[in-house]
């Protein structure tokens, strides 16, 4: 499929299982690598072939060709025809936003999925954030090793804990100055949707409380009876709280759907920020879900979207919602995995 997208407010109509998630998927692999769904590269190939590959021009201060190609032999990155061996080096090209029905598992799901959403939000906006992540996890399984042999190499794992502490110092230090600018971001989409009904307050809950080698000497002997290091930034924790409450415990299905949603709007909100202009928004069958009070909190995002000549996808089964002041959609109406534009 080769498809010419403009700027503005695209609706993809048809379907379940016609390939509508699978469009913003290929947009999303663009912008982060990941599946938004979950999904490892095998799961994406299409029956009976042995990869896949997406490209697209990207038009912003400049313009930029970036190709991405997948299989089991072979993973091929390039940006202008330029093999690209850093993932810092790639992501940031082209900025996305995914709305989906995964988003729950931000509230309701493991604390992985928590940091991974922070760690991808500086990563979009930090430079430097992504190769340090990526230099504490490699210590991380390093260190995690060691502490399963028997016996244990002593001299390494004092090396690996040295390497662990400056990395993760300072990933504490780039969690800890997000917290204060994207919490207020969050709060208001959070009141924007409920239409006041409840405060939403994040909290971050870090593992280390003071200092990270003190404490990791301090649980020496847990960890070598675990075999695994407790103590460190991949256990941070993010704390969602409803007029004080906790949303985990406390919170109807209803407003853990509107703090997922409130997340992403934040993010969204905070690169427009950072960035000057806004990242992609990609919209996968949500609206149906949400009543109107909560549909019309999205209404400043979109319609900020389209002052600034951005993109939004949206994937509906039935279009059964105007968006007032984001101009015309254009309208595609997918079926059987081909796209094909609806006239005007």
């Amino acid at each position: 499929m080769d498809m010419d997208l403009s700027p503005g407010f695209h609706v993809l109509i048809g379907n379940n299982a016609q390939g509508k998630s699978n469009f913003l998927e290929a947009i999303y692999l663009l912008a982060t690598l990941r599946s938004f769904r979950g999904t490892a590269g095998a799961q994406m190939v299409r029956h009976d072939q042995k990869g896949y590959f997406v490209g697209a021009r990207v038009i912003s201060q400049s313009d930029q060709e970036v190709k991405l190609y997948w299989s089991a032999a072979a993973r091929r990155i390039s940006i202008n025809e330029r093999n690209i061996r850093k993932l810092s080096e790639f992501l940031g090209v082209l900025r996305a936003v995914v709305f989906c029905t995964e988003d729950l598992q931000l509230v309701k799901g493991a604390g992985s999925r928590r940091r991974r959403f922070v760690d991808l939000l500086l990563s979009q906006t930090n430079p430097a954030y992504l190769p340090l992540l990526q230099r504490y996890s490699r210590t991380l399984r390093s260190r995690n090793a060691l502490l399963k042999q028997r016996p244990i190499e002593e001299t390494a794992l004092e090396s690996f804990t040295e390497e662990l502490v400056t990395a993760g110092k300072q990933i504490m230090e780039y969690r800890k100055a997000l917290m204060p600018r994207f919490s207020p971001l969050a709060r208001l989409a959070y009141r924007r949707i409920s239409n006041d009904q409840e405060e939403l307050r994040l909290e971050h809950q870090p593992a280390v409380k003071r200092d990270f080698a003190l404490e990791l000497a301090q649980s020496r002997s847990r960890e070598r009876a675990l075999r695994s290091t407790m103590i460190g930034p991949h256990r941070d924790e993010i704390r969602f709280l409803l007029n004080d409450r906790s949303a985990l415990q406390f919170a109807s299905e209803g407003q853990k759907r509107s703090i997922a949603i409130a997340l992403k709007m934040a993010q969204a909100e905070y690169l427009t920020g950072i960035h000057g202009t806004p990242p992609i928004l990609l919209i996968d069958d949500v609206m149906g879900e949400l009543d109107a009070q909560r549909r019309a909190g999205f209404l400043p995002l979109l319609q900020r979207a389209h002052q600034a000549r951005s993109q939004v996808f949206m994937t509906v089964t039935e279009e059964s919602w105007n968006v007032p002041g984001t101009g015309e959609p254009i309208r595609w109406i997918v079926r059987a995995g081909g796209v094909a534009r609806m006239p005007s």
